[in-house]
C-alpha cells in the first residue's frame, strides 16, 4: 500500500501532461470554478484561456463578484522579448497577436473590482515567456516552455499545496516576484461588450 501513498518531495504532483493541450479542458474549467479566493493567470500571453473555456469573461465576472482575487500577467506585446520569441518561434500566430487577444478579452471585461492586469517587466521577460504559471488557490499549473515550441506543446505539470517550501511554494513565489515587478496595464480600453 505504501507504494501508492506518496511521502516524499513529489507528493505535490497530482498529475503532469507530456504537453500542455494534453490537459483537459475540463481541468481548467474545474480549476477556475473551485477557486475561492485566487486566480492568478501568469501565462506570457493567456489567450487560449479565452478559446478554451465557454463564456471565460462571465466566469471571470462571477469569481470577481464573489470576491476571489482576479491577476492577469501578460508580457509587452511591443517588448524585445516578444520580438525575439516570435522569431524563434516562427509561427503564423504571434506571441503579439496572442498577447492582444488577451488585451481585447479583457477590455470586453470591463473594468471589475478584484482583477488586475500587469505586463512583465522588461528585465523579467525573459523569465516570463519561459515559464508558464497558473494558479487557482492551492492548484496550480506550471508549464515550463521548452525551446523552440509554443506553449501548447511544453509540458505541463498540475502541483497541489501540501507543504511550506515545496514546489507549489517555490513556483508560486517566482510568479509572485514577476507580479511584484510587473507595471500595471494603461492603455486598455473601456470593457465593451460583444
Amino acid at each position: 500500500m505504501t507504494d501508492r501513498i506518496k511521502t516524499g518531495a513529489d507528493r505535490e504532483i497530482v498529475r503532469t501532461y507530456p504537453y500542455r493541450s494534453a490537459a483537459p479542458s475540463t481541468l481548467w474549467g474545474e480549476l477556475v470554478a473551485g477557486a475561492k479566493s485566487e486566480i492568478y493567470l501568469a501565462g506570457y500571453t493567456n489567450y487560449f484561456l479565452w478559446t478554451q473555456q465557454p463564456h471565460f469573461n462571465d466566469t471571470l465576472r462571477a469569481k470577481a463578484a464573489e470576491g476571489c482575487r482576479i491577476r492577469i500577467l501578460l508580457g509587452d506585446p511591443e517588448g524585445r522579448t516578444t520580438r525575439d520569441r516570435e522569431t524563434i518561434e516562427d509561427v503564423a500566430l504571434t506571441v503579439s497577436t496572442r498577447i492582444r487577444m488577451t488585451l481585447d478579452e479583457v477590455a470586453r471585461l470591463g473594468p471589475q473590482d478584484g482583477v488586475e492586469v500587469r505586463f512583465s517587466a522588461a528585465e523579467d521577460a525573459v523569465n516570463h515567456v519561459s515559464l508558464s504559471t497558473f494558479r487557482f488557490d492551492d492548484d496550480v499549473l506550471v508549464t515550463p516552455h521548452l525551446p523552440r515550441l509554443v506553449g501548447h506543446d511544453s509540458p505541463l505539470l498540475h502541483l497541489r499545496r501540501a507543504e511550506t517550501g515545496g514546489m507549489f511554494d517555490r513556483f508560486t513565489e517566482s510568479a509572485e516576484e514577476l507580479w511584484s515587478r510587473g507595471r500595471k496595464v494603461q492603455d486598455v480600453p473601456e470593457g465593451r461588450d460583444r
